[in-house]
Order: C-alpha cells, then structure tokens, then sequence
C-alpha cells in the first residue's frame, strides 16, 4: 500500500462528555466551541456517544433531536465536519436477552442509533460495545456472580440469541450505508465479547457479511493474548474486511503522549491493510467516567467549562499533544516499512 496515504485522525468527545443533550442549545454551544478549537488544530473529525435513554423515550424524538444539533453544527460553519458515533446497548435494550419482546426493544434501540449515526455522519461508523450490555455482569438465582468456564458457557446462548437481532441490523445498517464495528471491551468492564477474536467468532456466525470490530489499543493491551494472537486476529479481520475502526488510547485512558501503547505492534501490523481513520479516545475525569473508572488522576480542565487549573493540563493541550504523537508514529512506521534500517539508526540516535 502507498505509505503516502493521508490518515484522517478523529477525536474522542469522551474527552467532554459522555451525554450531547442534543435539546440543550446553551450546551450545543459548548460543543460547537470544542468543535471548531480541534478542528482547527487539525482534527479530521470526531466520534460522538449517544446516551441512551428511559425506555418510555421514544425513538423517532431522539433522532429529531440530532437533526436539531446536526443542523446546528452546519450553521456554526460545520457542515463538512465527519463524525463517527459510540454507542452501547443496556440492560433495557438487550439484544442477547433470551425474552423475543426485549431483543425487538433492542433492535429499535439499535436502529435508530444506526439512524442518529447517519444524521451526524452520512456514511460513517457506528461502534462500541452494542453486542451485549456494557457492564452487565450476571449472575446465576442465587445471586452469585458468574465467572470463567461458566461464564463463557453462559455467553453461547446469548451469542445465538443476538444472531437474528444482528442479521436485521446489519441488513438495515447496510442501506443506510453505515458501518457497524462492534468493540470488545476489557472483562474487568464487562463481560464478553472481550477479544478480538470473540466479536469476530460471533459475526462470523451470522448469515448477513455485513459488521465488523473496532480494534482499541488500550483494550489490546490489558485484555488480548499476546502479540503473535493479535496478529493473527488484525490479519484475520483484514482477510475479511471486518477491520471498521481503530482507537489510539493509552491503557490508562489518559494523555496519549509519553503513554504504554506499543506503537511498533500497533502500527506494524495494522497501519499496512487498515484504511480507515483512526480515534484518538482520552477518558477525561468526569462524570460518568470518574466513578466508573475509578479515576484517581485529576481532570483535564476543559476551556469554556472548567476553570483553568494553573498546574494541569488543559484537554486542548492532551489532544494537541496527541495529534502530534499519533502523527509522527504514522510517519516513523512508514519509513521502517520503506526501510528497516531506520529503526536502527533512530535507535542509535536516541543512545
């Protein structure tokens, strides 16, 4: 593949938010702000959360709502800006659950976030765990949790059980032209599809070839099995054009610069086949994330809603600072491809 390809680089708004509040127009600006300030830093795009929901919310109002912000983006001088979304399923909308009316409840959960990813984004990418609940860990009547062997023995029914939900959505994600990515997320957050492999297992059991898996850096790192496995599985989803998306965050989802992503690993093996963007994803200490990451670290204070802190960094600062990492491990992975040598000599310099 030509190493002079132009990598577009999207931008996580974990780093604000977790809930747009799409009908909140004093927040909407907000966004805006923290929209064009990246933008002009040189961010390509940017990757959303939708929040879910009550369940007595309907559907069709909620995609409304991201008509409303999207226009308001195009009329704040947006309108070319791409977006990809995040999105998880809950224990509400769960297409796993053995009920049929509850996997009908999350087929329409699931469809009108494929519909709220085409508002924002056209022909873009819908990805997160939305294969089984995020952070639904279970447990057997006697309120034990479930863990291991019986655990993964526990998943099998629940894999079959989203097979007909995931045929539907990936058939109705295809006409909408939108790319569905299932992340696998670290067992300490929830349950399976934790590995690669896992999500790739599960859509190859499906009768419709659409669907594919988000690879993340930091799930990579404190989940999957070691590097000659990850090859494989890159290799694997490569093989069959499963490979959606890419997250660069570092294992503590902190700042990306100076951070424990093994970037050789990374970028040998998936900078070669993969021709999507890449998501710079930074977990700011902020509600939700605060408690449910148990984050000791202190926040990065965000211009326009924080106060300055005088000796932290500030969130532009994290993404500015990440740009430039990300960027010259693109090139530095390109020039070792052309020729080896220059790992070597780098090396060298460095000593």
């Amino acid at each position: 593949m030509n190493a002079t390809f132009r990598r577009d680089v999207f931008f996580s708004f974990f780093m604000f938010t977790a809930d747009l509040r799409p009908q909140d127009s004093r927040y909407t600006q907000i966004l805006i702000d923290h929209l064009k300030a990246l933008t002009d830093m040189g961010y390509d795009g940017f990757d959303l959360h939708i929040a879910s929901q009550s369940a007595t919310v309907d559907h069709q109002l909620e995609v409304e709502s991201y008509v409303g912000l999207k226009k308001a983006f195009d009329e704040a001088g947006l309108k070319e800006t791409k977006f990809t979304t995040n999105v998880g399923t809950t224990r509400t909308f769960d297409p796993t659950s053995p009920y049929e009316e509850q996997r009908r409840q999350a087929l329409s959960y699931l469809k009108s976030r494929v519909d709220i990813t085409r508002v924002l984004g056209g022909d873009s990418i819908m990805s997160g765990p939305f294969l089984y609940p995020y952070g639904v860990f279970p447990v057997t009547d006697a309120n034990e949790p479930i863990w291991s062997d019986a655990l993964q023995d526990w998943m099998k029914s629940r894999y079959h059980a989203a097979r007909s939900v995931f045929e539907d959505l990936a058939a109705y994600a295809a006409a909408q032209e939108v790319k569905l990515a299932i992340e696998p997320v670290k067992s300490w957050e929830t349950p399976p599809p934790n590995m690669v492999s896992e999500v790739l297992d599960f859509l190859d059991g499906l009768e419709h070839s659409q669907g594919g898996v988000t690879i993340d850096t930091a799930q990579v790192v404190m989940e999957s099995q070691g590097p000659s496995i990850f090859k494989d599985n890159v290799a694997r989803a490569a093989r069959q054009d499963r490979l959606y998306y890419v997250h660069i965050s570092a294992p503590d989802r902190g700042a990306v610069q100076d951070s424990w992503i093994p970037w050789d690993i990374i970028l040998n093996e998936i900078e070669p086949v993969y021709r999507g963007p890449y998501l710079i994803e930074v977990f700011n200490a902020i509600p939700p994330f605060d408690s449910s990451m148990r984050m000791a670290r202190r926040r990065f204070w965000r211009p326009g809603e924080d106060d300055p802190a005088p000796n932290g960094d500030s969130a532009y600062d994290v993404a500015m600072a990440a740009l430039e990492e990300l960027r010259e491990q693109i090139t530095l992975s390109a020039r070792v491809r052309s020729d080896p040598s220059h790992l070597t000599a780098t090396h060298a310099g460095d000593a």
